[in-house]
């Protein structure tokens, strides 16, 4: 019944041409299908789509209800698997806690990787890990923080920034909370009074 109506509405010079434009839309369409069958290609690696994904994502780290760490991300994929894992393409940023609740370590880097069988973090890309409440600063381009043995390491060249002396070496291992730490093949300027010589 619509059909009729809107057809009735056709001015009269127009009825005649509308079942060979019908013809002519209709060949189009027929001859955009082919006869053959096409398969959808399958996904060749999966393993490189995660199961997930967020944005502006923060993740709380804590150990029998006492807030540990705080991580957050721009961008936050999951993937599943033997070996599942969490990764920040975007860049990451962790606060580490200490008893009263107080940031005392920080970490970012511009990507970031969280095997959750492990709990190993890895970091890349202008790594950072300040310590504000002793003022010193980490700066290398790789980083890995052990959450079961709360230790960060690295095998990367590293500075190391205080107030009174700049550090160079090749790899490190430290204290989460980075207020101990070991540099292997250390060079630097340390400030030096006068009367210790």
């Amino acid at each position: 019944m619509v059909c009729k109506t809107q057809i009735l509405l056709i001015p009269r010079y127009l009825k005649n041409i509308l079942p060979v434009i019908c013809l002519v839309i209709s060949v189009f369409l027929i001859s955009g299908c082919s006869g053959k069958k096409e398969m959808i290609a399958p996904i060749k690696n999966a393993r490189n789509i995660p199961s997930m994904s967020a944005r502006n994502l923060e993740v709380i780290f804590s150990d029998s209800g006492k807030i540990q760490a705080r991580l957050t991300g721009i961008v936050f994929n999951r993937f599943e698997g033997e070996n599942p894992y969490i990764e920040f393409p975007q860049g990451f940023h962790i606060d580490i806690y200490d008893s009263a609740m107080k940031v005392e370590t920080v970490i970012s880097g511009n990507y970031g990787k969280r095997s959750e069988n492990s709990r190993l973090i890895e970091a890349k890309g202008n790594v950072i890990v300040r310590n504000s409440l002793r003022n010193q600063q980490l700066n290398t381009e790789s980083l890995f923080w052990d959450e079961f043995g709360r230790r960060i390491y690295t095998f990367s060249p590293v500075k190391i920034t205080t107030s009174d002396k700049v550090l160079y070496g090749k790899g490190l291992e430290a204290n989460e909370s980075f207020t101990k730490y070991k540099i292997t093949q250390v060079s630097g300027q340390m400030m030096v009074n006068k009367d210790s010589i």
